[in-house]
């Protein structure tokens, strides 16, 4: 585990340092000196064993692989002596594994979080290469993440890549009126990178905690750098830690699917419930609101009750009304249906499914099914719920979920007899 954890917040580091010498053009030269010094720790530690100074080793092995990298091509003659003078500054069995000011660090690989989400990059591709390049995934765990194949993540880091080099994206921070649209773009990143750990899009695990804790990773690197220290950013992070808080209780020891009415509230992570609310504290700061906003306020209302029972349901109802007008999808929608239902009961609930606009996008979404099911089965329509339920069984794609939503179709057939 140290092994693992080393590697990826070291490999993110180097990489975005080396690019700042190479160029981001030259984007693969510097993943590619950072992945032979892995495979050289990888090679001498179980011999050896793992040194005192695991990063420093690290960092010297990625200087010595770049400087060779360096002098043997004549098209960076130019950039040897930057380089070398750049190199000097890192030491090799100081205990500090860097000499470089931190904010130097931080500036490179904040950079480079602009780069992996430019808007010029499609949505997919932008988190296939942020994984890559900042978390240090490999395209077979990305693959894994994402339940594609190892070659179609390879397709889309190549295809960000050429993009890169094509448009010849920048390696900086942008400033003034292409601040904010760019960080928008950052944000919205991160919250996908998020969502897939929190709940997986396929397969058969619920959740990638390791998704998870890189999205929380990379926001807070972002908040502690002045151009991502905003309001909205802060909102983001709150929403990720509280919803974080509580997946150690989303799933029984069994790995079956837990409601929230299910969890056990003693499993959830109260040092990060902590830490959401103290950024949901901070994201108040000036009169920005945003969609981060209004949905970290609804897992601040969820985490704060003690009891399934005493949840807020009225002021969650009044977050999703507001959430609406930043994001009018059918899912919102379906969400504050369910509000709806805790507030107004079950038939309220069937009203605002009704209601939805666009409710024949949800037709073949699992949740929608469920929570149909759900209010029938409220209502003792238990036939009715059965129907709901057993056409969610049939549109869910996670192992999981089919289990959950099998045991309550058992449930409403019992019911009905």
């Amino acid at each position: 585990m140290l092994t693992e954890h080393l590697f990826r917040y070291e490999a993110g580091k180097l990489v975005s340092v080396l690019t700042a010498i190479f160029g981001v053009q030259r984007l693969e030269l510097a993943e590619d000196v950072v992945q032979e010094a892995m495979v050289r720790a990888l090679r001498t530690w179980p011999f050896h064993g793992v040194p005192k100074n695991p990063a420093a080793w690290l960092t010297q092995a990625a200087k010595n692989l770049a400087l060779d990298t360096i002098r043997r091509e004549k098209n960076f003659e130019d950039k040897q002596q930057q380089l070398v003078a750049f190199m000097a500054h890192w030491p090799a069995n100081e205990p500090n594994p860097t000499a470089l000011p931190d904010a130097d660090i931080q500036d490179d690989r904040l950079r480079m979080m602009f780069v992996c989400c430019h808007p010029l990059i499609t949505p997919e591709d932008q988190v296939a290469l942020a994984l890559k390049t900042l978390c240090g995934f490999s395209p077979a765990e990305i693959a894994a993440a994402f339940l594609t194949t190892e070659a179609a993540i390879a397709k889309r880091l190549v295809r960000a890549k050429q993009r890169i080099r094509e448009a010849q994206i920048k390696f900086e921070i942008p400033e003034g009126e292409e601040l904010f649209p760019r960080l928008d773009q950052v944000l919205r990143t991160l919250y996908l990178l998020f969502n897939e750990g929190y709940k997986a899009s396929s397969g058969d695990t619920l959740t990638r905690d390791d998704l998870c804790q890189e999205a929380i990773r990379l926001t807070n690197l972002l908040i502690e750098h002045p151009v991502g220290n905003q309001p909205k950013t802060h909102a983001l992070l709150a929403l990720m830690l509280l919803n974080a808080a509580r997946l150690p209780a989303r799933v029984d020891d069994a790995g079956n699917l837990l409601r929230l009415q299910e969890q056990d509230r003693t499993r959830w992570d109260q040092s990060m419930i902590a830490r959401g609310m103290f950024h949901i504290a901070k994201s108040a700061t000036g009169e920005e609101l945003s969609e981060y906003h209004l949905q970290a306020g609804i897992a601040a209302v969820h985490s704060a009750a003690t009891d399934y029972a005493y949840t807020d349901w009225a002021q969650i109802l009044d977050l999703y009304d507001r959430l609406l007008a930043y994001d009018n999808s059918p899912i919102v929608a379906l969400n504050r249906a369910v509000a709806i239902a805790e507030v107004h009961g079950p038939e309220a609930g069937l009203e605002a499914v009704a209601a939805i606009p666009d409710l024949q996008a949800l037709r073949s979404y699992y949740l929608l099914h469920a929570v149909l099911g759900e209010f029938e089965f409220r209502r003792n329509q238990f036939r009715t719920a059965a129907a709901h339920f057993n056409t969610a069984v049939q549109l869910a794609e996670l192992k999981s979920e089919q289990m959950f939503l099998t045991r309550r179709l058992q449930t409403c057939l019992s019911q009905g007899r």
